[in-house]
């Protein structure tokens, strides 16, 4: 009993592992591309916005 709980510990702890840290290292990636897509969302109805004048 105990040896297969290492056993699965051990081939699944690490993918488990490895998901965990690609969620929080691209968190902040994606919270980086919302803010761009924000500014860019204020550029270019700033541009439209002159354009129409």
């Amino acid at each position: 009993m105990y040896e297969e709980l290492v056993r699965l510990t051990s081939t699944v702890g690490f993918p488990i592992a490895v998901c965990i840290y690609l969620l929080v290292r691209f968190e902040k990636k994606i919270e980086a591309l919302n803010k761009s897509i924000t500014d860019l969302t204020v550029v270019i109805t700033t541009v439209v916005g002159n354009q129409e004048k």
